[in-house]
């Protein structure tokens, strides 16, 4: 009979935070798979667990997570943890469970912190709907375009940062997204946890005078809602009319009438077609 995979939630600073089933479930496992096995290896060793543990990380995806899984089929139960928070968020965990459930293997959480949730609760943003971004890539022409996808989405939006890139990456959402409310929460339940709750014009004046230090969580305020038009749609309509006769396609001329009025694409494109008589 098939073992179960475990993903355990882990203190994101805080040992306190430990819940006692987390603890208990790894006293109980055949063995742990871990982000990196120094850092889980401190944790095991506050709480007296000793267990044998084996490396599964970004670099080693496919090669541990057979071997891992071949032992969970042959019948040992296994633990996954990351190096702080809940496995599986942006974080290696996340294809040892698809594969898992491919072979349908058993799997069962065991709920700890999130510095993505924890940040959100007390951004002083709206979270009644929000986006988990993780980390934008380290390629300058891929951050932008990432950012230019989520420009006009309206939900707050959540990013981790690493301090030695936070400078340049308010740069780029100052310059993408516009100068938004955002709340900087970084070293969340360590001794020297901060919550800073400014702008990206007032983060970057702060951060010319002080250097950034610790891991971050950016809580951005989402876009600002569309402005309602006086415009009717059928002159939302004639203004598509227009940009086509300067030669932009249907297509593109809807979308920019779109943007500019908050009319649907689809309604400015069926009625220009329409217009020139063409069947929608």
């Amino acid at each position: 009979m098939a073992g179960t995979l475990y993903v355990v939630g882990t203190p994101i600073g805080n040992l306190s935070d430990f819940s006692p089933r987390a603890i208990q479930t790894l006293q109980e496992v055949d063995f742990i798979a871990a982000e990196d096995t120094r850092v889980t290896q401190k944790l095991l060793s506050y709480f007296q667990i000793k267990k044998p543990m084996i490396s599964y990380y970004q670099h080693n995806l496919r090669e541990r997570g057979e071997e891992i899984l071949a032992r969970i089929e042959s019948g040992e139960n296994c633990a996954i943890v990351t190096d702080a928070g809940m496995p599986c968020i942006s974080d290696p965990g996340e294809n040892l469970v698809s594969l898992c459930a491919e072979r349908n293997i058993r799997t069962i959480v065991i709920p700890g912190p999130s510095a993505a949730v924890s940040a959100l609760a007390v951004s002083g943003l709206s979270t009644a709907r929000f986006c988990f971004e993780g980390f934008l890539s380290t390629n300058h022409k891929n951050r932008m375009e990432h950012l230019r996808q989520i420009a006009g989405d309206r939900r707050t939006l959540i990013f981790y940062e690493a301090p030695h890139k936070l400078v340049y990456t308010l740069q780029d959402m100052l310059q993408v997204l516009g100068d938004r409310r955002i709340a900087l929460c970084r070293e969340l339940t360590k001794l020297h946890e901060e919550i800073i709750r400014t702008t990206f014009s007032g983060a970057l004046a702060l951060y010319r005078e002080k250097s950034p230090r610790g891991e971050y969580v950016l809580i951005i305020e989402g876009a600002p809602e569309p402005e309602k038009t006086s415009l009717t749609l059928e002159d939302a309509a004639a203004q598509v009319k227009k940009l086509r006769e300067s030669g932009l396609s249907v297509s593109d001329a809807a979308k920019q009438v779109a943007k500019e009025t908050g009319y649907k694409k689809g309604d400015l494109y069926r009625l220009a077609l329409e217009g020139d008589g063409v069947p929608s």
